[in-house]
């Protein structure tokens, strides 16, 4: 297949962390590559994947996808995954330096916010995040409401 053909915008995508954004509060965004195993890539396509409880952790020099879940591939047979073993995430030096200085700081940590193909590559968007307090989630859900009341309000005005 010739590369020039493949627009750069070409993403699908396969899960969404969507607990995220109601637990923390999202400093920083990267985007990482994963390292993953043919199994593991069959069921992604099949987009059998769930991300709730997931988290990334810098050990060292390298960062680590913890707790996403992968379902075995049924067809996979002896060479088959493991459910939830840990997964490797593709980031440069720098970002991976700033990503464990940021985590050093109490209340910080690094959450998926979502998997996706982008031109036949896996990547993950790994967020830096704070969690939220009681008193926070209940004022984004205010908001939540009160933009949806604006926005329907909008729409009925616009009908008439």
């Amino acid at each position: 297949m010739n590369r020039k053909n493949i627009s750069s915008d070409s993403i699908q995508v396969i899960a969404r962390n969507r607990a995220a954004g109601y637990h923390y509060h999202i400093l920083e965004r990267f985007e990482a590559g994963l390292v993953l195993r043919g199994t593991e890539v069959k069921t992604l396509r099949a987009g059998a994947v769930t991300m709730r409880e997931a988290y990334a952790e810098v050990r060292g020099t390298e960062v680590w996808l913890q707790n996403c879940h992968l379902p075995e591939y049924l067809p996979g047979g002896p060479f088959n995954h493991t459910a939830l073993r840990s997964r490797k995430l593709l980031l440069n030096r720098r970002e991976i330096d700033k990503l464990a200085g940021m985590v050093q700081q109490k209340g910080l940590t690094i959450v998926p916010l979502s998997l996706y193909f982008k031109n036949g590559y896996v990547k993950c968007e790994i967020g830096v995040a704070r969690g939220k307090q009681m008193h926070d989630k209940r004022q984004s859900e205010r908001d939540k409401e009160a933009r949806k009341e604006a926005n329907d309000a909008m729409y009925r005005y616009r009908r008439r």
